[in-house]
């Protein structure tokens, strides 16, 4: 084969896996997974910034994905980022391990192909499949920084991109300092500066509402074991996820003791090659970076009475409380030892045999060995990924609100999760909503194991104190008390008199699916001038890295350009 199409090749593996892994959720409509819910037209609203009275969980991303669509349709935009992440992860740990076809296959394998990647995805956490696509990438330019101090035109991008989510951010945040700080003053200090601005945000939003947070029942969201694997081996294999109903059958299966022996066992035999090929700074680095993920994963299911005490004492700490999503920073390390390894042993095959094709038979059954292992992971985990088209109703409703009556849009019944018969009758987190363009009001209780944790947003139990007055008159004028000019109710989400109740109002709209009322007179929820003040600079700053990365390039571009002038 000629040299430029073998280079090719984990290319073509990348894109062969996430094309595998997607499948159906390529084809037409919105894939709606638990917390994965995308919309055709996000509209940018003042809550996006972290304004609103509830913790802002989806700073910035939800006004980075309001702001996209209005370049690329909502469902392309979706499939763009799904389709981007997997593929730009597969690629981004084959730069990681070297020249070698075979261990950039097996790297692109064991990384893409991987309980943690199936279950977050399957969960819906798409800005954590960013940050884990982008890890790969900023190890590589946290080495550049840190050999020549500067900051390379793809860092801050990268950066953005792995820093769409609190959690995300903080992951990708520490990995490119792990690896990229160094003992100049002047690098260091422009490094940790890019990396506070693009975490700004939801930083300063968060400690905006850190009288919201709640540290309830940190042990549900804790690494768990999966069938007979205990939760410690779990997350070794990159599983362990706290939500069971989106752990793969096979995990569940004598596949992950499998998986999990031969892995361990390749990781082992590369260690020494793995060390060489990353040089020692940056293999402490990845080392440290491995040990965090799992120490923090072991930490939830270990002790997690600590963690709440941890969660509650210090500020932040209850980003750490779902324990299994810091495995990504055990991914890269992890996939970079066993590609090692697999490449050791495939030339110890073709050293006993006296044979290159039994190096490539064995290096083509490490890189299957993986998809062999979790089987169902394909074809869209198996159709849970299939798409879905929203209601015609949806669309009018939205029309309607084309220029929408003052106060916020409450929406009933007060739960938080539906699992509507138009979404194949899967569970998704109420996508009305961020289907329609008011603020909004939705309750952020959550149903765990049959147990209700409590909310972050102060106006939930205020709400459902509203909704049990004893008629329709006094429920509007407690709603309106709390800033609630419209009251949209589904008609098909089964419910009960405490989360659902008649609210007097002028009809807007009365379907067959949705109902939506204007209340006569909310309160106008103010926020203050100095709130506003400090969220703005924080989006400035989040703004400014991208600004850094256009001047890189440009720069790359003006000096490249003059370079040919002066050949001619």
């Amino acid at each position: 084969m000629p040299v430029r199409a073998l280079r090719a090749v984990p290319a073509a593996w990348a894109c062969a896996l996430a094309l595998l892994m997607l499948g159906p959720a390529l084809g037409r409509g919105f894939v709606l997974t638990f917390d994965m819910v995308w919309v055709p037209d996000l509209a940018v609203r003042s809550d996006f910034l972290g304004l609103g009275p509830a913790l802002p969980r989806a700073v910035p991303s939800d006004l980075v994905v309001a702001l996209l669509d209005q370049v690329l349709p909502g469902m392309l935009l979706q499939k763009v980022v799904l389709l981007g992440a997997l593929v730009a992860g597969g690629l981004g740990i084959a730069r990681l391990v070297g020249r070698s076809v075979l261990a950039q296959l097996v790297a692109i394998s064991v990384y893409v192909w991987s309980p943690y990647v199936v279950e977050r995805l399957w969960l819906g956490h798409w800005p954590v499949l960013l940050c884990w696509a982008a890890l790969p990438w900023l190890v590589r330019e946290g080495v550049r920084h840190r050999d020549d101090g500067r900051i390379g035109a793809a860092l801050p991008f990268l950066l953005l991109i792995g820093s769409l989510s609190a959690n995300a951010g903080l992951m990708s945040a520490v990995t490119l300092l792990a690896v990229g700080l160094t003992a100049r003053r002047g690098p260091a200090v422009r490094l940790v500066l890019l990396v506070a601005a693009a975490n700004a945000p939801w930083v300063v939003a968060g400690l905006l509402h850190t009288g919201s947070a709640t540290t309830a029942a940190t042990g549900v969201f804790a690494l768990r074991g999966e069938g007979s694997l205990p939760a410690p081996l779990a997350a070794l294999s990159s599983g362990g996820i706290w939500n069971a109903a989106v752990v793969p059958g096979s995990r569940e299966t004598v596949l992950a003791w499998v998986s999990l022996l031969v892995l361990l066992a390749l990781a082992a035999a590369g260690v020494r090659s793995a060390w060489r090929r990353l040089g020692g700074r940056t293999a402490w680095a990845l080392l440290a970076l491995w040990g965090t993920g799992i120490g923090l994963a072991v930490w939830s299911w270990a002790a997690p009475g600590s963690l709440g005490w941890f969660a509650a004492h210090v500020p932040g700490g209850g980003l750490l409380r779902d324990g299994s999503r810091a495995l990504a920073l055990a991914a890269p390390l992890t996939a970079v030892m066993v590609a090692a390894g697999a490449e050791r042993v495939a030339e110890r095959a073709r050293v006993a045999a006296g044979e290159v094709a039994v190096r490539v038979l064995v290096g083509v059954g490490a890189a299957l060995f993986p998809l062999a292992m979790l089987p169902d992971a394909a074809w869209g985990i198996s159709g849970e990924l299939a798409p879905a088209t929203y209601p015609d109703e949806y669309a009018q409703v939205r029309e309607l609100l084309a220029q929408p009556p003052p106060g916020d849009l409450l929406v009933l019944p007060f739960t938080s999760y539906r699992a509507p018969e138009w979404n194949h009758g899967r569970r998704v987190l109420d996508p009305l909503p961020r289907y329609l363009q008011p603020n909004y009001v939705v309750s952020d209780e959550l149903a765990v194991d049959g147990r209700i944790l409590p909310g972050e947003d102060p106006r939930t139990p205020e709400v459902l104190d509203a909704l049990a007055e004893p008629d329709a008159e006094s429920r509007a004028r407690e709603l309106e008390a709390l800033g609630i000019g419209m009251v949209a109710r589904e008609l098909d989400v089964p419910s009960t008199p405490e989360y659902d109740a008649p609210v007097a109002g002028r009809t807007l709209f009365h379907g067959t699916q949705l109902e939506l009322v204007a209340l006569a007179a909310p309160v106008d929820r103010e926020t203050t001038s100095g709130s506003r003040a400090v969220v703005a600079v924080a989006w400035t700053a989040f703004a400014s890295v991208a600004l850094v990365g256009g001047w890189n390039v440009f720069h790359i571009i003006w000096r490249a350009n003059t370079r040919k002038r002066r050949r001619r």
